[in-house]
């Protein structure tokens, strides 16, 4: 049986096209698939660890942990981050599973998002629902993520990651090479811009100074 952990609710974005008529920004977030159980005796014990957001009905929506990527990261390194800051667990990377693209509409604007999501591998720490946006955490067996999870797009992704998955089950030596060849530490200039865009896209805007019309006027 799964556990979980409840937080405050918190509202989250639907994912739809939003009215056109608003103003396009776009955001670049990391996350993925933390997986315990990859040096035990088998695929039945394997379990992943989800995150739900409160929608305005009061309904949770089950996804994988994921964030904006932030300057001087790699999108590995946010992966790991915001696995951390979602759940409260630590992982390491063993290969990314793919990459999504979806629309919603948020403070009067439509973001274009794309997420980049990887494979990891759970290394310590305790389910948490300690980040305010996240209602609930929860350990859930690898075989029941297609009927919790709330999207198609990621559903989708756990097929992907179950290849390499079955490749690696029961065998620590691979998982530990897996480690080691994921371990990026310089940004990409794709990184590098998607980063700033992010930036730009958090902080609050500054005002621009309203030019006077007509010619300079001497003083009096």
């Amino acid at each position: 049986m799964a556990r979980s952990h409840r937080a405050t609710p918190a509202r989250t974005a639907r994912r739809q096209r939003p009215d056109t008529r608003a103003r396009t920004v776009r955001e670049t977030s990391a996350g993925g698939l933390v997986v315990a159980g990859l040096d035990g005796a088998g695929e039945s014990g394997l379990r992943a660890a989800l995150i739900g957001r409160t929608d305005r009905r009061g309904r949770i929506l089950w996804s994988l942990p994921k964030g904006h990527i932030e300057v001087g990261e790699t999108a590995e390194q946010t992966a790991i981050r915001e696995i951390a800051e979602e759940t409260g667990l630590t992982g390491s990377v063993l290969a990314p599973i793919g990459k999504i693209d979806y629309w919603f509409a948020a403070e009067g604007r439509r973001v274009h998002k794309t997420v980049h999501h990887f494979l990891l591998s759970w290394e310590g720490g305790d389910l948490s629902a300690e980040d305010y946006e996240v209602a609930e955490v929860a350990w859930v067996p690898l075989a029941d993520l297609p009927s919790r999870l709330t999207y198609s797009d990621e559903r989708k992704l756990i097929a992907a990651a179950k290849t390499v998955i079955s490749d690696l089950v029961g065998d620590p030596d691979a998982v530990r090479a897996r480690v080691a060849a994921a371990a990026r530490t310089e940004p990409s200039d794709y990184e590098k811009a998607a980063a700033e865009r992010n930036r730009l896209r958090n902080d609050p805007p500054v005002p621009t100074p309203r030019r006077r019309r007509g010619g300079r006027r001497g003083r009096g």
